[in-house]
């Protein structure tokens, strides 16, 4: 893990541990990457309850939950469906606080919507908070900024509701 990564993910380890806080991720397009992040320094299980990875339109529907009027609405590619990513994961592991992602990493053009257009909400006591990413490298460093991102979202979101 590089260092600035590495620092984000100690931040988080750190808030919810002091705090005594819980966490669970939903995952689309980062495939596992915030968990992986999240698991990768020990104590993780301290607070990291769940992480599912919900690739799939069937997953997201069936597993998590998201309504198909929401998908067929908004589509997968949306801050609906990361919002209702999060607040399912959320209130189906019983956390405090969740953060969920999802978007197209590429090559394509999914659902009318561009490469590197990502999704991620956060989720917390009946509250959630979408951002809306545009990202231009490849898929892979793609991939890595938008699960930094989410995990930044969760650390100002959380500082704050603790400060």
């Amino acid at each position: 893990m590089k260092s600035p990564i590495l620092k984000i993910v100690k931040r988080v380890h750190e808030i919810f541990i002091e705090k005594g806080l819980t966490l669970s991720v939903a995952e689309s397009c980062t495939g596992g990457l915030i968990s992986s992040y999240l698991t990768d320094l020990p104590g993780a299980s301290g607070f990291f309850v769940a992480g599912i990875v919900s690739y799939s339109v069937k997953t997201k529907k069936e597993i998590l939950g998201v309504s198909p009027s929401t998908i067929k609405r908004y589509g997968v590619v949306s801050s609906e469906t990361a919002k209702k990513m999060a607040e399912q994961i959320r209130k189906k592991a019983k956390t405090d606080y969740a953060v969920a992602v999802t978007g197209n990493l590429g090559p394509d053009v999914i659902e009318g919507k561009e490469k590197g257009l990502v999704y991620i909400a956060a989720s917390w006591r009946g509250k959630t908070v979408t951002r809306e990413l545009l990202l231009k490298g490849g898929r892979k460093k793609n991939k890595e900024e938008a699960a930094v991102s989410a995990l930044k979202l969760l650390i100002e979101l959380s500082e704050e509701r603790i400060a």
